[in-house]
């Protein structure tokens, strides 16, 4: 990219870098491919140390490409060496939206959040500017694009505060929940009080009421797949109900997810599933990545006859009950606030998107996509507002009809 096109922010920091720092700058290596292959050592490498998110998962993402069939054109991967040792790695999927061309995460708001791969303790240990400095160098060996939009990634990122406050313009935009606890018993302690139990307690026999309750975890295997579909089914009813698309529907998203369960698929995925009378009622899907469980996407039967049971909220407090003592400290339960990460999670990290203006379109599209996500997040915050927008949207879809996105989120039940 030519010198003309560099990071206004990012310019200025390196300009401003002290003379002991430009060494560190120089030393900046990046390599550039269309091929996940290239980067797998690297990228295994880094995940070793953990990860804020199943996109941040080589085996994930690499299953990702292929099950949406993504064309090499559009897929981009960075990495930054500093002496000779990877210090960042940048997965990237080549899109355009409303004309402008944007290189962004491959699973998009699929998982709860995201960011760079990074060596998050000598990262740390840079400076600012030098931290300036890296991602300059990172974006200008990027071609075809004007925007770099990273969403959603975490103020707090392995241990460490602003790891990324030097990647570009950012804007805070959501919170993400998540429950460390060592034991059951000390999550039950901590976020239960005794009128929460006494809830709990009267919901789980109203449902029992309605017959055998039965409660298991499956890792995945032949028996996974109707899970899926069942949970797919549940959770296109409720998209109805709230008047927004399902993004789920394209075959290809279906694809992928029918893939994770597979045997070989590198991906750790665990299924939460409640059945009453041997009927799935309600289903959690997860991804397993060290001490850490993520909960990707959560269903329950819309059936009104079950309802007073709450087969929902008896699915999460047995998941709840059964993950701490298996090992799992970290159940990140994603972004967006529900009831059920107010009674559960103990740990708020807010999110932020991130943007890099590769050239003078992109700088416009940034400044108007700022204004709109400011105007979005203050929607979602007032529940008058937002109701009203789910109103507007749910009568647009209802008389216009809607092509469904790929990339929308999953919600949460």
């Amino acid at each position: 990219m030519a010198e003309s096109l560099a990071l206004p922010r990012l310019q200025a920091a390196v300009d401003g870098a002290s003379a002991e720092i430009r060494p560190a700058v120089s030393s900046v290596r990046v390599t550039v491919t269309n091929r996940i292959e290239d980067v797998e050592a690297v990228w295994r490498q880094i995940e070793a140390d953990g990860v804020v998110s199943p996109g941040q998962s080589y085996d994930f993402i690499k299953l990702w490409i292929s099950a949406r069939e993504i064309a090499p054109n559009r897929q981009v991967f960075l990495v930054a060496e500093i002496g000779g040792a990877p210090i960042a790695l940048l997965p990237l999927f080549r899109r355009s939206r409303k004309g402008i061309r944007l290189l962004t995460w491959f699973p998009g708001p699929h998982v709860g959040c995201n960011a760079p791969l990074v060596d998050a303790k000598r990262l740390s240990a840079l400076a600012p500017a030098e931290r300036a400095a890296l991602w300059k160098q990172m974006a200008r060996s990027l071609s075809g694009a004007d925007v770099l939009y990273l969403p959603a990634i975490p103020e707090q990122t392995l241990g460490y505060e602003g790891l990324f406050s030097e990647l570009g313009t950012s804007l805070p935009v959501e919170t993400l929940y998540q429950s460390r606890f060592s034991s059951w018993e000390e999550c039950n302690t901590t976020q239960r009080s005794k009128s929460r139990r006494k809830h709990d307690r009267q919901q789980g026999e109203r449902l029992e009421a309605l017959g055998e309750v039965g409660f298991e975890e499956i890792s995945g295997g032949p028996e996974a797949l109707p899970i899926l579909q069942t949970m797919f089914r549940q959770r296109a009813k409720r998209f109805v109900e709230m008047g927004v698309d399902d993004p789920f529907a394209p075959t290809d998203i279906a694809r992928f997810y029918a893939q994770t369960v597979a045997p070989d698929s590198g991906v750790a995925v665990k299924l939460h599933v409640l059945r009453l009378n041997g009927d799935v009622v309600a289903v959690r899907y997860n991804i397993a990545h060290g001490d850490t469980l993520f909960c990707l996407i959560s269903s329950m039967s819309a059936d009104p006859a079950i309802q007073t049971g709450s087969p929902g909220k008896q699915c999460l407090l047995r998941v709840m009950q059964t993950v701490f003592d298996q090992g799992v400290r970290n159940f990140d339960m994603g972004a967006g606030f529900t009831d059920e990460k107010r009674h559960w999670c103990n740990t708020q990290t807010g999110l932020s998107q991130h943007y890099l203006p590769l050239n003078r379109r992109g700088e416009a599209a940034i400044a108007a996509h700022g204004v709109w996500q400011a105007l979005r997040a203050r929607i979602k915050a007032n529940k008058t507002l937002l109701g009203l927008a789910k109103q507007v949207r749910g009568t647009m879809l209802r008389l216009k009809g809607s092509a469904t996105p790929a990339d929308e989120p999953a919600s949460s039940e």
